[in-house]
């Protein structure tokens, strides 16, 4: 009842007026079906091959369909079928309506929950959920209401109990299996969809866990749409659907009440076995994997799985049943009803605050983003000091300001990677949420960045400092100060780096090498290791020397620490006094034509131009990922007779997510 008035009242405030507060269907939720459905992928031989084969089927409001069989059957792929997510190496022809229209899935009406926990393991149960409810729920709603409203999901799902307890992840012990899984199902319904796609929410669970994940999944049915994907439920889960969904390759053995499913093998001679769970004893009847013969009857003898499964798949197609759902199909088709209208969620300012204070919490709880570097970077900073101390002005100075400048400007940046794998798990939030359609790419840019400022800049002063003043360089507040910029920007520049390497090299071993490479090119060309005039002109100087972001950094920091300042030549004797102008244009080839400025400029300049280019790489994907849907939502050359006599002619609306997804960067 509670979870029937909160419903209500999110589309009361969302609505305005309740003016478009009427049900979207005539049933008051949503109709899907799909007849002869086909996916076909192509091969590496040029040829293709069929995934799902001529699919016909239903579902219901206020029912939870499962979609089962042997893996490889083609569960997955199904799901990802109606829920427009397929990729671009498959081709999709059938029809998919919901309520009888050819229409897009858009925000707030469908939620997607992947078989992946993708969760930030820093947070809490509530505090996860919560920051979920405010970039989701619309601006007009006041934050006690969203906060009331993610309070009440979480009791619904059965989390009370573990409100305040941490995610958890590698090596951080949380909440169970069980309970993550819940947890993501939580977060995806908070806007109260009318229809809900699950992809194996019990894999990797036991049986217990995977009877309270599938009981809170159940409780939800009240009108809204259920279609999971599950591998072997135990009996008790098994008792929980009410339509099943039977594959074996891509074809249909069994689709209709999954109380009658018994009754329909045991009709075929394969009866379930006393005090058996019926789950294990379909899997195993249609499951081609081991070649294994299958028992038919009592005086049946033995035969093979795959001439069983042709067997099943024969008697299914000439039974009543299946009958029953082509016209159960025709009828929903010719019903119709209400087209699915789009939901508000938070505006751009909000979801930029949010992740912000999102990616603050998660920088400062995990030790592995910033806190750990910090105490590396002080350890190293004391070393410096201690080996560069005091280093004077005589001739041998020269080079050890060289030497320390270079340390701080290659190997401190350098040692940025060591964020990369915390940020991936980052990543992998984003592109759960991004896809579902919570907040767009360039809101994530801005949270990101701005959260990460604090961190970067609490690193670079404080060892800076430690470094620079042991070290006994140059004099005056503003000297140090440009060199504690410098070190923040080249961070920076190194973080954002990194971030596009995390956009194109989600594996973080991968990234972490291939980063480092990348560092290592621009440290080579970057003038100090081999002096500009000596760097090969080909690729070495043009163009890596004049894009390598250490160029900037090495001649600002020079200019900044030599500039003004007077060297006694006091290696062979002669006491010759050389200004550091003369040091900065003859042993470090400094371009003397600007200032230190504008070293700095450019650095930032870089800086901005990696982030762009990091938002770029993201908003491409997430068009591509748009695109991609649009292009799996094709109307069918094999559409049925049934179909075509059943179906007036309705407008082409594509079944895929709109382009334009919430805030989609503004």
């Amino acid at each position: 009842m509670a979870s029937v008035n909160l419903d209500m009242e999110l589309q009361e405030v969302e609505l305005n007026n309740a003016e478009k507060g009427q049900r979207e269907s005539k049933s008051g939720g949503v109709f899907l079906t799909w007849n002869d459905l086909w996916v076909t992928v192509s091969t590496k031989k040029g040829g293709s091959k069929s995934i799902l084969k001529g699919l016909t089927g239903y579902a219901r409001p206020s029912e939870l369909l499962a979609v089962m069989g042997p893996s490889g059957c083609g569960k997955s792929t199904l799901l990802d079928s109606l829920a427009g997510r397929l990729d671009f190496s498959t081709r999709q022809s059938g029809e998919i309506l919901i309520n009888g229209h050819k229409q897009k899935l858009s925000y707030g009406t469908s939620a997607y929950v992947t078989q992946d926990e993708t969760l930030l393991a820093t947070l809490t149960v509530q505090e996860a959920v919560y920051y979920s409810a405010q970039l989701q729920l619309p601006v007009s709603m006041t934050k006690s209401q969203k906060k009331q409203i993610a309070e009440q999901t979480i009791k619904e799902m059965g989390l009370q109990d573990a409100m305040n307890t941490r995610i958890g992840g590698f090596g951080n012990k949380g909440i169970s299996g069980g309970e993550k899984r819940r947890l993501s199902v939580c977060m995806e319904i908070l806007t109260r969809p009318k229809l809900l796609f699950l992809d194996e929410p019990t894999s990797g669970l036991d049986s217990a866990a995977s009877y309270y994940v599938m009981s809170g999944i159940s409780r939800q049915k009240e009108g809204r749409t259920i279609i999971a994907s599950i591998h072997q439920p135990s009996a008790e889960v098994f008792n929980l659907f009410h339509s099943l969904c039977l594959l074996s390759s891509g074809r249909t053995v069994y689709f209709g009440p999954a109380s009658a499913a018994i009754e329909f093998f045991t009709r075929n001679g394969f009866p379930c076995p006393y005090l058996q769970n019926p789950s294990d004893h379909f899997l195993k009847t249609i499951n081609k994997d081991f070649d294994e013969d299958i028992e038919q009857g009592s005086a049946g003898g033995r035969r093979p799985t795959e001439e069983v499964i042709d067997l099943l798949i024969n008697s299914y197609k000439s039974s009543e049943g299946y009958h029953e759902v082509q016209s159960h199909v025709a009828e929903i088709c010719h019903q119709g009803g209400e087209m699915l209208e789009k939901r508000s969620h938070a505006n751009f300012k909000t979801q930029c605050l949010v992740l912000t204070r999102r990616s603050t919490v998660n920088m400062f709880r995990d030790p592995g983003y910033y806190w750990m570097r910090f105490v590396v970077y002080v350890a190293i900073a004391l070393s410096l000091g201690s080996i560069y101390y005091n280093v004077g002005s005589n001739y041998r100075s020269i080079e050890e300001r060289g030497l320390m400048v270079a340390f701080v400007v290659s190997f401190m940046t350098f040692m940025t990677v060591g964020g990369f794998p915390s940020f991936v798990e980052e990543m992998k939030v984003f592109q759960r949420e991004n896809v579902n359609g919570h907040y767009g790419c360039f809101a994530f840019v801005i949270g990101n960045t701005l959260s990460s400022i604090p961190y970067v800049l609490l690193i670079s002063l404080v060892p800076g400092a430690i470094a620079y003043f042991l070290a006994g360089f140059q004099n005056g507040f503003e000297h140090f100060i440009y060199f504690a910029l410098v070190l923040f920007i080249s961070m920076m520049t190194v973080e954002s780096l990194m971030m596009n390497v995390a956009a194109i090299v989600p594996n973080f071993l991968t990234g972490i090498v291939t980063g480092a490479g990348i560092q290592g090119l621009q440290i080579l060309s970057g003038g100090y290791f081999q002096l500009p005039s000596e760097l090969p002109k080909i690729l070495w100087k043009y163009p890596l020397y004049y894009m390598s972001f250490h160029k900037y950094a090495y001649q600002g920091m020079f200019k900044n620490e030599f500039e003004g300042l007077k060297f006694r030549d006091d290696m062979f004797g002669n006491n010759h006094i050389m200004s550091g102008e003369v040091v900065l244009r003859e042993r470090w080839q400094a371009e003397m034509g600007h200032s230190k400025w504008v070293d700095m400029v450019i650095l930032v300049g870089i800086l901005i131009l990696y982030r762009l280019v990091f938002f770029l790489i993201i908003k491409t994907k997430e068009k591509f990922v748009h695109a991609r849907k649009t292009s799996t939502s094709i109307l069918s050359n094999r559409s049925t007779q049934i179909m075509a006599k059943s179906l007036p002619a309705s407008p082409l609306h594509g079944l895929t997510p709109p382009h334009d997804t919430p805030t989609n960067n503004r």
